[in-house]
């Protein structure tokens, strides 16, 4: 049976916080499916989903550990729902993410709605609050979303817990693609736009977990640079009409500077060593 709206939460050794996660996925009174794609986890990942006794979760397991970009597919293509949100399993939904989102995609016109979100500690304590979606709140044509990435960059974007996407233009795009792991959801987003407009709500919808055993803080800054830079000429080529070269050199600059700004760190660290000596 389809579902009007599934969110998916794609679960890799995720004892530590899926219990955390799937409450407060549970916690909308949201008529939902919740998939959980246990990728052959090793700890409690699946006692944990199995101990939640609701009938809107749906537990799938991989028989042995999947890359993160066919694992994150996996989840959504298991999925019934029209609409699609993925939760990472260390991300947090907020009260009425799902009902708001929602809403906004009762209009066909809108491909995909992102909000606010803020950064909580390894504990749930909350670090930051109101970030994300520079010079894209309200309704905006599709066409200024992958320009806007490009410029700004995929980390103020948000995590992909603060998105929900219509499942029909994941298909028609592809899905994402883990080749460039980091900036992999905001490439989807990027390539929806091409198809409807892209709204940004002002409510913080989402939390990111800033800890030491995520992906993103296990992967270093360079990686990440390097593969934005990537991402900006690979949709400058694939979608001229929605990148321009402006947006290429000012996301390159953006990247640019971020370097410069990390290697001149580094230098001065190396100098005080060197004083105290």
């Amino acid at each position: 049976m389809t579902a009007p709206l599934s969110v998916c939460i794609p679960a890799y050794e995720a004892a530590r916080t899926l219990e955390t996660t799937l409450a407060s996925v549970l916690d909308q009174d949201e008529d939902m499916e919740v998939l959980v794609l246990d990728n052959a986890s090793t700890d409690a990942t699946g006692d944990i989903a199995r101990s939640f006794h609701d009938e809107r979760v749906r537990i799938v397991r991989n028989d042995r550990v999947l890359a993160i970009g066919d694992n994150w597919n996996a989840a959504v293509r298991a999925s019934t729902g029209r609409l699609v949100k993925v939760v990472c399993a260390d991300d947090v939904l907020r009260p009425g993410a799902l009902a708001g989102q929602r809403a906004v995609l009762d209009d066909p016109g809108v491909a995909v709605v992102s909000s606010k979100f803020e950064v909580i500690d390894e504990q749930g304590s909350v670090k930051e609050t109101g970030l994300g979606l520079p010079g894209l709140l309200g309704r905006r044509p599709g066409k200024d979303l992958a320009g806007i990435i490009v410029r700004r960059g995929p980390a103020e974007f948000g995590p992909t817990a603060a998105t929900t996407f219509r499942r029909d233009l994941f298909d028609r795009v592809g899905g994402f693609r883990g080749d460039l792991v980091f900036p992999m959801d905001v490439d989807l987003f990027a390539r929806m736009g091409a198809h409807g407009d892209f709204h940004g709500v002002s409510t913080v919808d989402a939390a990111w977990r800033d800890s030491t055993f995520n992906l993103c803080s296990r992967t270093s800054s360079y990686s990440k640079l390097s593969e934005s830079v990537r991402l900006h000429h690979r949709l400058a080529r694939e979608l001229p009409a929605l990148v321009s070269t402006g947006d290429v050199l000012a996301g390159d600059g953006r990247i640019l500077g971020a370097v410069l700004t990390r290697l001149r760190a580094r230098a001065g660290d190396v100098a005080h060593r060197v004083q105290r000596r």
